[in-house]
């Protein structure tokens, strides 16, 4: 399978060292099955950081034996609580080697702010998130998870 990384630099050796804290599924390096949402990443992360252009990392992300994989697929009710905890910081991600599911984006995030402090309940909270369109985010935890499933293939440059 083909994923995506967004930033402004060309990542060939990802690794879990350079990961923002409290991110939707803890400190990771993150990819995702959809060129347009890295597309995206990649342009806010040249913008913030004052680049001429982003740049999507291109992989092939192959199965490996041993590696533990925690897929929330369509279950938002587990999803939703995972993603609050890891926010606040907790460390429950590092007990997978990677972790599946969609993206809290900004309109995604603004509900899931709403659950977490108790405005929505979760079935109002899950009824919005399904009326936004959501993307994926696969988040490689462990270092061990990126050097066997991860190889580079190639860079895109994405004009701001």
């Amino acid at each position: 399978m083909i994923v995506y990384h967004g930033s402004d630099i060309v990542v060939r050796q990802p690794d879990i060292l350079h990961s923002a804290k409290r991110l939707d599924f803890g400190m990771g390096f993150y990819v995702t099955t959809v060129r347009k949402q890295a597309e995206r990443w990649a342009k806010r992360k040249a913008t913030l950081r004052g680049a001429q252009s982003g740049i999507v990392s291109v992989y092939e992300m192959n199965e490996a034996d041993g590696i533990l994989i925690q897929d929330f697929a369509d279950d938002l009710e587990t999803w939703i609580d995972f993603v609050c905890r890891c926010r606040d910081g907790a460390d429950v991600f590092k007990a997978y080697d990677v972790i599946k599911g969609k993206v809290a984006n900004d309109k995604v995030f603004r509900v899931v702010d709403m659950y977490k402090r108790g405005i929505w309940d979760k079935e109002r909270a899950i009824k919005e998130i399904r009326v936004y369109e959501t993307y994926d985010q696969i988040a490689f935890i462990t270092q061990k998870a990126i050097d066997t499933m991860l190889t580079f293939r190639q860079q895109i440059e994405v004009e701001l």
